[in-house]
């Protein structure tokens, strides 16, 4: 079918999500036709490097041959099995122990969902129904923390902290809270690590205690702020906030739906933070986008009340598509290409990457570089000094990403003029000079714009 047949069917019939339905039916679908290694096409025949990993989730690269050949030999064999009933397939019952084997502590059970937003929807009901086995029905107020992301599942989008997310739905409700982001580039205490770690405990300590420390069920916190625009705690900030919850009882929940699977240099950010979780969300890398799959990670002490409490009852919890027979056998196929050299490729492309970045630092436009691994932003300004936005009238979001585009990269251009770069963990070194290499001249050519040239200082 003709690429413009595609758009006009696009525009008649498929709804993007996170899109504003009539801006993007103005500009009609950009449509991507194939993809090998860190390497995309679209349907006109265009290359671009994926600076984004599809929506920082293919860390594999795209086209292994040994993840389609795992996903056909399941549909042979057993395309569906139910996880309900106590029935089971063998690549689920493998893949969970071979994740429980390598998670953070005593994560040991795991819970297959679809992916991110359903597996943190299924972090609250099991919170709940931990609390209420517990005895501590009362504990039902959740916090989490502005520019966060926990999914957009009905309650979920109310952990997140995003004006897109609850414009017009009705959200947060009025149990889920939030505390300050870290954002050291933008903190009011400053960018001193240990000034940003206290003001955050602070933080925390009064919202636990102005709501009441007894009813206070839950924290989430992502390793990395990934669609708040890539915001990077200080060294020590999860661990610390990590023991206050457990001085308060509160349970500590680590999304890392994004940083999960090497994305940040190990197989799970929380290793590198020296943290173990009660609960750890993950999706995205776990099939390397091949396939849907998300998984919760329940630490012991909290499988145990759970499972005690409901005694012989069935924890009314459960999905269609958990545990996956095809979904499991992709995740067991990454698993093994992660430990078969792409986690440590990751961590080379991902230094390299950074000393990219670095190098843009005295372009004009950038305020700010940061990032873990392959998990990195740069953030445009244009005046250094007061740290001033790009002007809303230059719509950042929409030019730069269209810019990088025409310059064969795909970046997520956010709105409050950040770039945010997620490539998979397959980048050769001279794909990664290429993101950088691309990313100036999408600067450059920016920079020129009159709108934008008319503010700059310096």
């Amino acid at each position: 079918m003709r690429s413009n047949s595609l758009i006009e069917l696009d525009r008649a019939h498929l709804v993007h999500p996170v899109a504003s339905y009539r801006g993007h039916e103005a500009q009609g679908v950009r449509v991507l036709a194939s993809a090998k290694g860190a390497t995309v096409t679209d349907a006109q025949g265009h290359q671009l490097i994926d600076g984004f990993a599809g929506l920082w989730c293919v860390n594999a690269g795209y086209g292994h041959e040994t993840i389609v050949e795992a996903a056909a030999r399941q549909m042979r064999e057993l395309p569906y099995a139910t996880a309900y009933f106590s029935l089971g397939s063998e690549p689920a019952i493998r893949l969970a122990a071979e994740l429980a084997e390598r998670a953070p502590g005593d994560l040991n059970h795991v819970y297959f969902t679809l992916g991110g937003s359903d597996a943190v929807d299924s972090t609250i009901r099991f919170i709940r129904y931990y609390w209420i086995a517990k005895g501590e029905p009362q504990r039902d107020q959740f916090i989490s923390i502005e520019q966060g992301y926990h999914g957009s599942s009905t309650v979920g989008a109310g952990l997140t902290a995003l004006p897109n997310f609850h414009a017009g739905f009705g959200i947060p409700f009025d149990w889920q809270h939030k505390i300050p982001s870290p954002y050291p580039y933008r903190n009011p205490v400053g960018e001193d690590p240990q000034a940003i770690i206290a003001a955050s405990l602070a933080a925390l300590k009064d919202k636990i205690e102005t709501v009441g420390a007894d009813r206070v069920a839950a924290f989430y916190a992502e390793p990395i702020q990934g669609s708040g625009g890539v915001i990077v705690p200080p060294k020590g900030w999860m661990k610390a906030m990590r023991d206050l919850c457990k001085q308060y009882g509160v349970l500590f929940i680590a999304d890392e739906v994004i940083t999960g699977f090497g994305r940040t240099g190990p197989l799970f950010a929380c290793s590198e933070d020296d943290i173990v979780p009660d609960f750890m969300t993950t999706a995205k890398g776990l099939t390397s986008g091949y396939v849907p799959m998300g998984a919760v990670f329940m630490a012991d002490h909290v499988y145990q009340v759970i499972a005690d409490g409901a005694g012989a009852s069935a924890v009314g919890h459960g999905y269609t598509y958990s545990a996956h027979p095809v979904s499991a056998a992709v995740g067991l196929e990454v698993l093994k290409l992660y430990e078969g050299g792409l986690l440590d490729n990751g961590v080379r492309a991902g230094a390299r990457l950074m000393a990219g970045l670095e190098g843009l630092r005295s372009h004009p436009l950038v305020g700010d570089v940061r990032g873990r691994g392959m998990l990195a932003a740069i953030e445009l300004v244009t005046d250094k000094a007061a740290k001033t936005p790009l002007p809303a009238e230059a719509a950042p979001a929409r030019r730069v990403f269209d810019r990088a585009w025409a310059n064969g990269l795909v970046i997520r251009a956010f709105a409050n003029g950040v770039i945010g770069y997620a490539p998979p963990l397959c980048c050769t070194d001279d794909e990664i000079d290429a993101i950088i290499e691309r990313t100036k001249k999408t600067l450059d050519e920016t920079l020129e714009d009159p709108d934008v040239r008319r503010v700059v200082k310096g």
